[in-house]
This record gives structure tokens, C-alpha cells and sequence, in this order.
């Protein structure tokens, strides 16, 4: 073997060394980023749960505020009633006459 035969070989072992070390590094970041996508994938399908659950209970929590009745409702209509009651009162005494 020459000396330019030899120097050849010399940088083709070189060059596959290099790529395989590259390849190596390419695969270990491969396999990295598959595992980060993996972990946003799991994040972004409980995000979505949430968002739903959330929606859920905020759907629910506007019919609560419809049904709920303040306090405030709650004298009037007291009052209110206690009115009509004392009407009818009236009106039954009327009767007895």
C-alpha cells in the first residue's frame, strides 16, 4: 500500500467515524424529542379534560345563579305574601258578616 493509499484510508476511517458519532448524537436527539412530544401530547390531552370538566362546572354554576334566590328576593316575596295572606283574611271576614 502506498503512502497515499494509506492516508486515504486513514481519512475514510476518519469519515465514518464522524458520521457514525453523528448518527449516534441524531439518534439519542431523536429519541429525546420523541419523548418530549410525547410528554405535550399527555399534557395537551389532560389540558383538554380540564377545559371540559371546567366548562362543565361553569355551565353548571350559571344555572345554580339562576335558580339561587338572594336574600333580598327571598323579604319580598315574604312580604308579598304576607300581604296577600292578610287580603284574604279580609275578604274572609268580609264573608262572615
Amino acid at each position: 500500500m502506498t503512502a497515499e493509499e494509506d492516508a486515504l484510508l486513514r481519512t475514510l476511517e476518519a469519515r465514518v467515524t464522524q458520521v457514525t458519532l453523528e448518527y449516534k448524537a441524531l439518534k439519542d436527539r431523536y429519541a429525546a424529542l420523541s419523548r418530549t412530544m410525547e410528554e405535550k401530547d399527555a399534557t395537551i390531552t389532560a389540558l383538554h379534560s380540564q377545559i371540559d370538566r371546567l366548562q362543565t362546572d361553569y355551565a353548571n354554576l350559571k344555572t345554580a345563579k339562576m335558580i339561587d334566590i338572594s336574600s333580598e328576593d327571598m323579604k319580598n316575596a315574604k312580604s308579598r305574601l304576607s300581604k296577600l295572606v292578610r287580603e284574604v283574611d279580609k275578604c274572609i271576614a268580609l264573608l262572615n258578616v
